[in-house]
């Protein structure tokens, strides 16, 4: 599967593009892939050209918009997966009228750059209905030690694909698919209106042929002329590093197949994130509790620390209070993507000293021999300790 382009990449910018020039670009790329540029092309020209301009829709569909700017220029395809998305399966529109709506028809008619008046399309000229296979959801478990490096998972689904037994046609042989009678093989039928204003002309999809222009005379016995069979299949997916839960993660062309050879639909796998036995996380950072005797907090002592590295020593000094807190720098999750302030977080440690209900008569014995030797004075240097805490009350 191909690697997803970055958006600035597509258009030919730089990040941190004027919206100007990312409309300027986007003029060129839809001027130069639009499929009806491409209607006397080979079916590999065609189809090069149908991806080339929806990847270049797609990217101006998020760059010209500031919020979704924003969000992917910090946090990459994480922040904006889901919203850039868009339906082709109606086709993908009159590039006269795209052109217009980017500069709001000062250019009329287009002409100004050769002819494209005259191009397939460009003046309303009707085109077959190109088809689009559905979306498939599914989900993906993770461990927070997976997400601090970023992983592969495989994930198991069923999906559309073009029948073997007739290579996706739905029809035994080639020469049972024949151009639809009704439309005559334009995928749209006109219907004529007459009005106190006179006479308008309206289109709307062929009802016989779905808008495909084609009819199967003779279908295929194993897909009953769909073109299409149900199969189980494992597809590798790459999970970034520093996803979060809930997060949605969109494999192009993934998903199901589309009748007649039309575009493959989407793959859209959302991270769910596995709880971890003794770290909690908030944002990039991870949060750590540990419970040492009151002799440890005193006397101070060296502590193990589960970290997604491996486990990290800290050493506590003599006289720790209960609910001190300790920060180990960059043993947090890294930003998706790399994006964000700081490449990663860091690893938080609360201390709680536990002070035991009930004692043994040596123990009891122990502590009362301390209870003298050690009692809290106002002018030693944890003062301000107390202070600060009598504050709460």
């Amino acid at each position: 599967m191909a690697e997803k382009r970055d958006y600035y990449e597509v258009l030919g910018l730089q990040k941190g593009a004027s919206a100007d020039d990312i409309k300027g670009a986007y003029r060129k790329a839809a001027l130069k892939w639009h499929p009806d540029r491409w209607v006397s092309g080979t079916d590999a020209e065609k189809k090069t050209a149908e991806e080339n301009f929806k990847e270049a829709s797609e990217a101006y569909s998020v760059l010209s918009d500031p919020d979704k700017k924003a969000k992917y220029d910090q946090f990459g395809f994480a922040g904006v997966d889901g919203a850039a998305g868009q339906d082709w399966s109606q086709g993908f529109g009159n590039l006269n009228d795209i052109l217009n709506n980017l500069f709001g028809g000062a250019f009329g008619g287009f002409g100004g750059f050769g002819g494209f008046e005259g191009f397939g399309g460009f003046g309303g000229q009707q085109r077959q209905r190109v088809q689009r296979g559905r979306d498939i959801r599914t989900r993906v478990k993770v461990t927070l030690e997976e997400i601090a490096n970023g992983c592969e998972k495989e994930v198991t689904i069923e999906r559309n694909r073009p029948c073997p037994d007739c290579d996706g046609r739905g029809a035994r042989s080639a020469s049972d698919i024949k151009t639809c009678p009704t439309c005559k093989g334009a995928g749209q039928v006109q219907h004529v209106t007459n009005t106190l204003l006179g006479r308008t002309m309206t289109s709307s999809v062929c009802p016989q042929c779905g808008g495909t222009g084609k009819v199967i005379t003779n279908p295929c016995s194993r897909c009953k002329g769909t073109g299409l069979v149900r199969q189980k299949e494992t597809v590798k997916v790459r999970i970034p590093a520093g996803v979060e839960d809930g997060m949605q993660l969109t494999l192009r062309g993934e998903g199901h197949a589309a009748p007649q050879g039309g575009i493959n639909g989407d793959l859209l796998v959302i991270v769910e994130e596995q709880p971890h036995a003794q770290l909690k996380r908030d944002g990039n950072n991870l949060f750590y509790t540990r419970v040492i005797s009151v002799a440890d907090a005193m006397l101070g002592c060296e502590i193990q620390v589960p970290a997604l590295d491996g486990p990290q020593r800290l050493k506590l000094d003599p006289g720790t209070q209960s609910g001190t807190v300790q920060r180990l720098r960059g043993k947090g999750l890294p930003s998706v993507n790399g994006y964000g302030l700081g490449s990663r977080g860091d690893l938080y440690v609360k201390i709680l000293v536990w002070i035991p209900r009930k004692l043994g008569r040596s123990e009891r014995e122990a502590i009362e021999k301390m209870r003298d030797a050690v009692r809290p004075d106002p002018n030693r240097e944890d003062r301000a300790l107390f202070e600060k805490e009598s504050q709460y009350f």
